[in-house]
C-alpha cells in the first residue's frame, strides 16, 4: 500500500471516528475534534478533509440510512453498527461530497473488517451506478423535530430541511470599510453590510484575521445589534453573551457594553474575541437571569439560549444531539431571562430579543406571552430597509424571522428571530 494511500485510508479512518463520536456517542463536534489527537496530527489539508467529511456524514446520515436500507436483501434485519457508519461516510463521499465514485468505493471497503468488505463493496457500487433516488433532505431529522417544523411551517418544513442540509457560506462582520475588506477578502458586500466567502479556506490565514479587523459572524445574528439606531454612548447590557460577536459589534458602534455570560469559561472566551479585536466592554461572570445593577440601560439585548436549530448549517451535530426533552427546558429558561431582562431597561428604553431556533414557541409565542404578561412593553416594527431590504423575513406582527430557505440565489441564511420591544416611559394605569 503507497503512503498515498495509507493517508488517505487514515484521514477517513478519523472522519469516521468524528462522526461515529458524534451521532453514537452524543460528543458536540468541537469537542469530538479537540479531543481527536489523529485529527489533530494531520496535515492542514487531510483535517479540513476528515471535518468536511465527518460533517457531511452528520448532514446526511438520514438519506444515507434510507439508501443503505433500499439495497439490503433483509432491511428489516440489524445491520452491524460500525459497518452502517463506514456504509454512511462511503455514501456521503460519492453522493453529497463530490469525491470520485471509484475513490470513495475503494478507501471505504479498506475501513471495513475482511469478512464485511463484499458487502460494503456491493453496496457502494451499486449506488455509485444505479443513480438511486435520493430520498429527501427530511429523512435527515430526527422524527419529532420535523414533526415541530411542520407544526409551525407546514409545507415550508420540507424547504427548511432541504436548505439546513446545505454548507453555510462564511459571513462576516467588519470593525469599518466593508467596501475595502470586501476587496481584500474577495468577498460579496450584502445589503446588510455582511461579507460573504463561499469558499474560506483557514480562516486564520484570511487577511485582517491577526489584525483583529472582523469577526466571523452570519448573517442573521448580525441584525440584532443593527436593528437598535444609534448606539453612540448608550448604556447597553449584553445578557448572555459569548461568543461575542454581537458584543463586538455593539463595542465597534461606540456603545458602552456590559456584557454578562455565566460561565468562567464562557467569559474568557468573550474576553478572548474583544482582546483580538482590540475592541472594549466590561465582561461581568453572572446568570443573567439574576445579575443586577444599579443603573438601568438604554437597552437591552438577550441572544436566549436555546435549541440552535436555525443553525443546523453550520452544526450539523445539532441533528444527533438535541432531544424532544430539551425544548420545554429552554422555553422556561427563555421566558424566565425575558422577564428579569425587562427589569433592567430604563422607560423609554428597548429590549432586543433574539434567538438561532425555528421554533416558534422559543421565539414568536415566547414574545407574544412576553407582551400579554409585560404591558409596559410593545413592538417597535422592523422596516425592511433596516434589514438589507429583506422583506420576506418581517412577519405580519413586525418582528425578523429568517428561515434557511431565503436568500437562495446568495448562499441562505440560519434561521433566527429578533422581536425589537420598547418600555413605556411609564406603566399603565390599571382600570378603576
Amino acid at each position: 500500500m503507497s503512503s498515498d494511500t495509507n493517508n488517505e485510508t487514515n484521514t477517513r479512518t478519523i472522519a469516521l471516528r468524528i462522526f461515529s463520536n458524534v451521532h453514537r456517542q452524543h460528543q458536540p463536534l468541537d469537542a469530538a475534534l479537540s479531543l481527536d489527537a489523529g485529527w489533530k496530527s494531520l496535515a492542514v489539508r487531510d483535517r479540513a478533509f476528515a471535518r468536511l467529511l465527518a460533517t457531511h456524514t452528520l448532514r446526511h446520515h438520514g438519506q444515507c440510512s434510507l439508501l443503505i436500507k433500499g439495497c439490503l436483501t433483509h432491511p428489516d434485519q440489524p445491520l452491524n453498527e460500525d459497518i452502517h457508519d463506514i456504509l454512511c461516510l462511503g455514501i456521503t463521499q460519492i453522493l453529497f461530497a463530490g469525491v470520485p465514485a471509484h475513490a470513495a468505493v475503494n478507501s471505504t471497503v479498506d475501513l471495513a473488517p475482511e469478512k464485511f468488505r463484499p458487502l460494503v463493496n456491493a453496496i457502494l457500487r451499486r449506488i455509485g451506478r444505479d443513480k438511486m433516488p435520493i430520498p429527501p433532505a427530511s429523512a435527515n431529522f430526527p422524527g419529532w423535530m420535523m414533526s415541530m417544523l411542520r407544526k409551525d411551517w407546514g409545507d415550508k418544513a420540507e424547504d427548511i430541511a432541504k436548505a439546513s442540509t446545505n454548507e453555510a457560506p462564511l459571513d462576516i462582520s467588519v470593525k469599518e470599510n466593508p467596501e475595502e475588506w470586501a476587496t481584500k477578502l474577495e468577498a460579496t458586500l450584502l445589503p446588510t453590510g455582511t461579507l460573504r466567502k463561499t469558499k474560506a479556506g483557514l480562516i486564520p490565514d484570511l487577511p485582517g484575521h491577526t489584525e483583529g479587523a472582523w469577526w466571523v459572524q452570519d448573517l442573521a445574528a448580525s441584525l440584532p445589534v443593527r436593528l437598535m439606531g444609534n448606539l453612540k454612548g448608550k448604556r447597553i447590557f449584553d445578557l448572555c453573551a459569548a461568543p461575542g460577536g454581537k458584543t463586538a459589534q455593539l463595542a465597534s458602534r461606540g456603545a458602552n457594553v456590559i456584557a454578562i455570560d455565566r460561565t468562567p469559561k464562557r467569559v474568557a472566551l468573550l474576553e478572548n474575541t474583544l482582546s483580538r479585536l482590540g475592541l472594549s466592554a466590561e465582561t461581568v461572570c453572572a446568570d443573567a437571569g439574576l445579575w443586577t445593577t444599579g443603573e438601568l440601560a438604554d437597552a437591552v439585548l438577550l441572544d436566549a439560549p436555546c435549541s440552535s436549530i436555525g443553525t443546523i448549517r453550520r452544526h450539523p451535530d445539532i441533528l444527533h444531539l438535541k432531544q424532544p426533552t430539551d425544548i420545554p427546558h429552554f422555553v422556561t429558561i427563555q421566558a424566565h431571562l425575558l422577564a428579569h431582562a425587562a427589569e433592567l431597561v430604563r422607560p423609554g428604553g428597548y429590549l432586543v430579543y433574539c434567538t438561532c431556533s425555528m421554533l416558534k414557541d422559543e421565539s414568536e409565542l415566547q414574545v407574544a406571552r412576553f407582551l400579554e404578561n409585560h404591558k409596559d412593553f410593545k413592538r417597535l416594527p422592523v422596516l425592511a430597509g433596516e434589514i438589507g431590504g429583506l422583506a420576506e423575513a418581517i412577519t405580519p406582527e413586525g418582528d425578523v424571522r429568517t428561515l434557511p430557505f431565503m436568500m437562495k440565489e446568495a448562499g441562505g441564511i440560519d434561521g433566527f428571530y429578533i422581536a425589537r420591544l420598547k418600555k413605556t416611559v411609564s406603566p399603565p394605569t390599571k382600570p378603576a
